[in-house]
C-alpha cells in the first residue's frame, strides 16, 4: 500500500472511531432523567438513583428516587423540544389502598430521606435554587425526620 493510501485509511479509521465513541448530543439531561426515567419509582433499593425522599418520617409512605441535582422541585424543565414545566411528585403506589403521599407534590412534602450514594453528600434545601436552611445526608446515611426542612423542601444538590 502506498504511503498516501495508508494515511487516508488511517484517517478514515480515526474518523470512524470518533463518530462511534463520541457522546450522543441527544443524551438525556439530568432534569429529563429525574422526570422521565423508570428509576424514579423503582423500589428504592433497586433504583440506580441514590437519593430517596419519603412522604412520612422514618422512610415511610410514598417515595421518590432522584438521581441528579434539582434546582426547583416544582419547576423542572427538561429542555429540547419539550417546553413544559414539570412538577416532581411522589410515586403513585398502592392501587386499591394508596400509600400516604401517593401522587402528592414533592415540594414542601418530604419528611425523611436516604442517601445511598457511596461518595456524594446529599443536601435538601428549604428554598429553590439550593438556598436557605438545609438537611445534609452523608454517603450511606438516612434521616428519619428532617430537622430543618421537614415538609418545607424545594431543591436538592449532590456535593463532595
Amino acid at each position: 500500500m502506498h504511503r498516501t493510501a495508508r494515511v487516508l485509511a488511517s484517517m478514515a479509521a480515526a474518523l470512524l472511531v470518533s463518530i462511534v465513541v463520541a457522546p450522543n448530543a441527544d443524551a438525556a439531561s439530568g432534569d429529563e432523567q429525574n422526570i422521565m426515567s423508570a428509576e424514579v419509582c423503582k423500589d428504592p433499593y433497586r433504583s440506580k438513583f441514590k437519593l430517596h425522599l419519603y412522604y412520612n418520617s422514618g422512610q415511610g409512605g410514598s417515595y421518590r428516587n432522584i438521581g441528579y441535582s434539582v434546582y426547583d422541585f416544582s419547576a423542572v424543565r427538561i429542555g429540547g423540544s419539550d417546553p413544559t414545566v414539570h412538577v416532581m411528585r411522589f410515586c403513585q403506589l398502592g392501587a386499591s389502598s394508596p400509600w400516604p403521599g401517593s401522587g402528592q407534590r414533592l415540594k414542601n412534602n418530604a419528611a425523611s430521606g436516604e442517601n445511598e450514594h457511596y461518595k456524594y453528600t446529599a443536601r435538601v434545601y428549604f428554598n429553590s435554587g439550593y438556598k436557605g436552611a438545609q438537611d445534609t445526608m452523608a454517603p450511606q446515611q438516612h434521616i428519619d425526620q428532617f430537622r430543618h426542612v421537614k415538609n418545607n423542601n424545594a431543591s436538592f444538590r449532590w456535593t463532595h
